[in-house]
């Protein structure tokens, strides 16, 4: 079994900041990739960030700048750090993995965390 499990979300000023934090536990033999996703009422998933095992990030067009990823591999873990919180990044903040769970298993799947809320006010 995997769990990811997220934890620093919350309320908090527009212009305020913020950091998610999310780990992986379970049967794991490795991580390739870790990443958040957002979902705002009414919309549809997005991606937000990414970040390889490697090291190599990418982010959506709309937090270039002010959101930045980091992963922990010791740790299983990965962090968002975002400053400059805007009211439209309110949405409820999903950790994602693909991991591959064994050795002699080389597919890898993806899991998610249960979601952590992060509300900008005015």
């Amino acid at each position: 079994q995997v769990q990811l499990v997220e934890s620093g979300g919350g309320l908090v000023q527009a212009g305020g900041s913020l950091r998610l934090s999310c780990v992986a536990s379970g049967s794991i033999f490795s991580i390739n990739a870790m990443g958040w996703y957002r979902q705002a009422p009414g919309k549809q998933r997005e991606l937000v960030a990414v970040i390889t095992s490697s090291g190599s990030a990418d982010y959506s067009d709309s937090v270039k700048g002010r959101f930045t990823i980091s992963t922990d591999n010791a740790k299983k873990s990965v962090y968002l750090q975002m400053n400059s919180l805007k009211p439209e990044d309110t949405a409820i903040y999903y950790c994602n993995a693909d991991i591959r769970v064994s050795l002699w298993r080389p597919s890898v799947s993806a899991y998610w965390g249960q979601g952590t809320q992060v509300t900008v006010s005015e």
